[in-house]
């Protein structure tokens, strides 16, 4: 069998301890595996390397993806579905793994109803995807966040500051949340609770009244303003509002913004820090070289065993196979219990 490999979508740590697992296990089972550079689009243009033991020696310790990326989608190019189901057989592939997030593993699952001979492994930073307890790279991303949190306590107590921290999170706000909380923040803003800007001061000057000097707040780059005059839902802080392939805005000046509002009605000292692609970058943590390589085995049994259409899944400390369709379907989001804990330590 001649196995595909891609990874499409933000880059990862931890993406390539899922390229080597799959391979070597793949190897071990006597088939030969090739990988499509820069997620679907090396695919549609057909562009490939190979990937053998060698290929993928000393690559677990990695950051990044050593097959590159895009955001291709697809289905927002002319008979992109056509042009990749004869490209698969023009290429000889006879099963693809795709690693990557929703938009990623939403092309595979579209790819699969197609028939086309696909399993997933589950990427995202943002830890927002269905059917699994947790991605590789979340704790990566929460470790770095929450060691820039520690490094700030220490500035933002010499200078009786209030430093907002901005954190990844478009939709769900697990990383705010875990590195807020890991980190002792006294607030946490998350896209699933839009905030109002007069009860984040008031929290402040609550801690502030307790004697306290500074405050630290950690905010989700997807966390939605809720105006202080009315009853609305809240509306995202937009960098720009051009969009990828995939219909997604660049987020991006929550934390700008509220660090100017703190400033303005409290009286406070207030920096900001954006940590943007930080988040990304770098050697993925044991836990996620630990957590890819079991998602990359276990997607190279799925080929074998031919379960087309079903993901590697983590659930408690089993991985499992899960159905893709199940995956993109309708994102996690943080539990409202979960927050509840967080808020204990607000103010």
């Amino acid at each position: 069998m001649r196995i595909g490999i891609l990874t499409g979508g933000g880059d990862c740590p931890g993406l390539n301890p899922v390229i080597r697992a799959v391979v070597r296990k793949a190897i071990q089972n006597g088939h030969e595996v090739v990988g499509f550079t820069e997620g679907w689009r090396g695919l549609l243009e057909k562009k490939y390397i190979t990937l053998d033991l060698e290929a993928v020696s000393g690559i677990l310790h990695r950051g990044g993806t050593i097959l590159k990326t895009s955001r291709t989608n697809v289905y927002k190019i002319p008979d992109g579905e056509t042009k990749i189901i004869a490209n698969l057989k023009e290429c000889g592939i006879d099963a693809l793994v795709a690693i990557g997030g929703e938009d990623t593993l939403g092309v595979a699952n579209k790819l699969a109803k197609a028939g086309v001979q696909v399993v997933g492994v589950p990427k995202t930073i943002d830890n927002d995807l269905n059917s699994t307890d947790y991605t590789f790279g979340f704790d990566t991303a929460v470790n770095i966040a929450m060691d820039a949190i520690d490094r700030l306590h220490t500035t933002a107590e010499s200078h009786n500051r209030v430093m907002v921290v901005e954190v990844m999170g478009r939709h769900a706000g697990w990383i705010a949340l875990h590195a807020g909380i890991a980190g002792g923040a006294d607030v946490i803003l998350i896209p699933e609770k839009p905030f109002k800007i007069t009860e984040v001061c008031n929290l402040l000057k609550k801690r502030h009244s307790r004697g306290k000097s500074f405050s630290i707040v950690v905010v989700s780059e997807g966390a939605k303003w809720d105006t202080d005059d009315k009853d609305d839902d809240g509306s995202f802080v937009l960098q720009t509002m051009e969009k990828d392939s995939f219909g997604h805005v660049r987020l991006g000046g929550i934390g700008n913004l509220l660090a100017n509002e703190i400033e303005k009605r409290t009286g406070f000292e207030t920096r900001t820090t954006v940590l943007g692609h930080i988040q990304r970058g770098g050697s993925p943590t044991a836990y996620d070289r630990m957590l890819g390589t079991r998602f990359g085995v276990f997607a190279a049994e799925l080929v074998e065993e031919k379960k087309w259409g079903m993901m590697a899944a983590l659930k408690g400390t089993d991985i499992v196979a899960a159905p893709l369709a199940d995956a993109v379907g309708e994102l996690k989001t943080v539990d409202e219990e979960l927050y509840k804990v967080a808020e204990t330590f607000f103010g």
